[in-house]
Parts: C-alpha cells; sequence; structure tokens
C-alpha cells in the first residue's frame, strides 16, 4: 500500500516495536462465529508462535472492484468478510492466522496503516485500483515520529 525509498520510514512502519496498526479487508471461506473472532483478536499460534493482539470483526461486503482473475466460487460453501488490524507483519500472517481459525482466506486487502501518534490513518478511501497518491509533507512527519 505505501512505497518508499526511505529505509527509516520503512523500518518504522514494518517493525512491531514501532505499534502502527495495519488494516486488512478478508474475504474467508466460511461464516466466521464468535469465537473464532475472539481467538483472532487474543492472538493465535502460528509457526509455534503466538500473534500480538489483533482486532477482528465481521463486515459487510466492502465494495471492492471485483478480482481479476476472480477467486474460487463454490455454490456450497458461503463466505464472509473480516477487517483485521495487526500491529506486526509476519510472512503470510493474515492467511495463517485465518486458517488457524478454521477460515481460510480467499482475498486480500490492505486498506490503512496507522500513524503511531493517534493521528488520521492513510487509507485506500477515494482511490481507484491502479490510482495512487503522494503523501503530504505532514503524513511524512507523523509516520516518521515517535520511538518504540
Amino acid at each position: 500500500m505505501l512505497l518508499t525509498d526511505d529505509g527509516r520510514l520503512q523500518h518504522r512502519l514494518t517493525d512491531p516495536r514501532w505499534g502502527h496498526w495495519r488494516r486488512y479487508r478478508v474475504q474467508v471461506e466460511g461464516i466466521p462465529q464468535p469465537e473464532a473472532l475472539v481467538r483472532l483478536a487474543e492472538g493465535v499460534v502460528i509457526q509455534g508462535r503466538r500473534t500480538l493482539p489483533a482486532r477482528a470483526r465481521a463486515i459487510a461486503d466492502p465494495g471492492l472492484p471485483e478480482r481479476d482473475p476472480p477467486i474460487r466460487h463454490r455454490l456450497s460453501v458461503p463466505t464472509a468478510w473480516l477487517e483485521l488490524e495487526l500491529r506486526e507483519g509476519r510472512n503470510r500472517q493474515v492467511r495463517r492466522m485465518t486458517a488457524a481459525v478454521g477460515l481460510p482466506t480467499l482475498r486480500l486487502v490492505r486498506v490503512g496503516i496507522d500513524p503511531m501518534d493517534g493521528g488520521v490513518p492513510l487509507t485506500l478511501d477515494g482511490l481507484a485500483p491502479g490510482q495512487w497518491r503522494v503523501l503530504t509533507a505532514g503524513e511524512c512527519r507523523r509516520l516518521s515520529r515517535g520511538r518504540p
């Protein structure tokens, strides 16, 4: 979602010590039960390590554009959408977390990142697929502030 050639900023955005929340919209196979959402929020064990606590909730279809190529479609298996927010970014973490609670990921879109200072998050709102924008100087300063 965010392209940069600033190594220091990239480190601050991806290292969990900096505490940036990353927000994802996740289409899963199956219907999430409350227990699965609680497990995701408390953290699940993947690759032998427990994930940090997350924020997890079921959401209505977010109205994202159709995926090309389309995801697999099975008439007998329902799908649902979740919003997950994580403070860490392990390899394929969202996919592994949803699989651990019995909800395989079909589609995954990162839609936002929150700065450490609790300010306005950076989101994809208002951007069409393939569209991009340059961060403002103020957004760059906010993302670069703080200490782990």
